[in-house]
């Protein structure tokens, strides 16, 4: 006879049963899409543009539909693609890539970023990263049984005191884990930081994950990857991807590239993960990164008119705003118009006034420290953004 079926409710006595990310809750950027669409909001919360991407790259993933190429491609990733990275970087950054041994193709840069810090992080493990940070850092953070030491990026201009950084680093880190440009104030090291945080990176032969999704959306000066100073690159994995430079966020093709011995590493977490896929988004996206320089030119300049209407308008309705400097977020501070407490304000905004944002809360591991923040995307149309504007005006007074 068997014994009494045990429950997840604990009536019997056992524990409930939680899975390993329970502790990090629901995604908050599910909840704000859900209370957009409940009440017809316009999203500036979730990052995804409103218009397609090039026209051309576009026709290429129907070309290699249309040509059958819809089985798996090979797990590293097709050739093609592997060889328009390694040329993407080389051209650029003056990085001398394997397009064999040294780039892996990956379902977004989300798992590359995953597969990166399974790969490399062990049990007990420090991994140091700046904060606020995008809130998968910590997931994987914990997946990996490492722990994640966040070291504050400090407003309104959103700056890194080096000196913390150093701090923080202890006998028990193993990565830095960099974003630049930054998600979520859009704030862009400046050279003689990144300078600094290399020294000490080689100093205390640690190794780096950069997130660079955003390296072609900076609006002053250019993206300088760490990767490609002195002593980098042989300790660097470097992150990106098709979506934030393309506008094809939902074709997840991602990249990550670095020496054989760390990409190799990826790989073989990677495949454990997704296998392989996209098959037809990958011919597109190597064509993509073959694009002339006119075409990152005009995109970064785009976005930077957009990010201007957002930033002036905002300031014209109370909130206090800096210009971000890359990437297509812009951070606002609510305490000007009276509100205290940002998770609240947003989730009372799609009803209020018809407009979703993210509460900065969700970014930080101390969410008091991110409280009077919000982040509105701007990577949609001149037209979409006046109207959200005239919402929250009229909304907001």
């Amino acid at each position: 006879m068997t014994g009494p079926r045990h429950g997840c409710d604990g009536g019997t006595g056992t524990a409930p049963r939680r899975g390993r990310l329970a502790a990090h809750g629901h995604s908050v950027f599910a909840e704000m899409s859900a209370l957009a669409e409940r009440h017809d909001a316009i999203n500036l919360g979730q990052g995804f543009p409103d218009t397609a991407g090039p026209d051309t790259v576009v026709e290429s993933a129907v070309r290699a539909l249309r040509a059958g190429h819809h089985q798996y491609p090979p797990v590293p990733g097709l050739p093609a693609l592997r060889h328009a990275v390694a040329a993407h970087q080389r051209r650029r950054y003056g990085l001398d890539i394997d397009p064999d041994r040294e780039v892996v193709v990956t379902t977004g840069a989300s798992e590359a970023l995953a597969a990166a810090v399974l790969a490399l992080a062990a049990p007990g493990d420090e991994i140091v990263a700046l904060e606020p940070f995008y809130d998968s850092y910590a997931a994987c953070a914990t997946l990996a049984g490492a722990t994640l030491v966040p070291v504050r990026l400090h407003a309104p201009g959103f700056t890194l005191d080096t000196r913390e950084l150093a701090a923080a680093i202890t006998g028990r880190t193993r990565i830095l884990l960099l974003n630049s440009p930054h998600n979520p104030t859009g704030a862009v090291l400046p050279a003689e930081q990144l300078d600094e945080v290399a020294a000490l990176a080689r100093a205390h032969d640690l190794l780096v994950i950069s997130d660079e999704v955003y390296e072609h959306l900076v609006f002053e000066g250019t993206h300088r990857p760490i990767a490609a100073l002195p002593g980098m690159f042989e300790r660097t994995v470097t992150v990106s991807s098709a979506g934030k430079s393309f506008s094809f966020t939902g074709w997840k093709v991602g990249w990550a590239t670095g020496p054989a011995d760390l990409v190799t590493a990826v790989r073989e977490v990677k495949q454990h993960l997704s296998f392989a896929g996209g098959t037809p988004f990958q011919h597109a996206v190597a064509e993509a990164l073959r694009l002339p320089e006119e075409y990152f030119t005009a995109a970064a300049a785009s976005l930077r008119r957009r990010r201007d209407l957002m930033t002036d308008g905002l300031r014209a309705l109370g909130f206090a705003v800096r210009p971000p400097r890359g990437t297509y977020f812009v951070t606002a501070d609510i305490t000007p118009l009276g509100e205290r407490d940002g998770m609240e304000f947003c989730r009372e905004l799609p009803r209020r006034c018809g407009v979703a944002a993210i509460p900065h809360q969700v970014f930080y591991a101390d969410p008091d420290a991110g409280r009077r923040h919000v982040r509105f995307a701007f990577c949609k149309r001149d037209s979409v953004l006046r109207q959200a504007l005239e919402r929250l005006e009229k909304g907001l007074t």
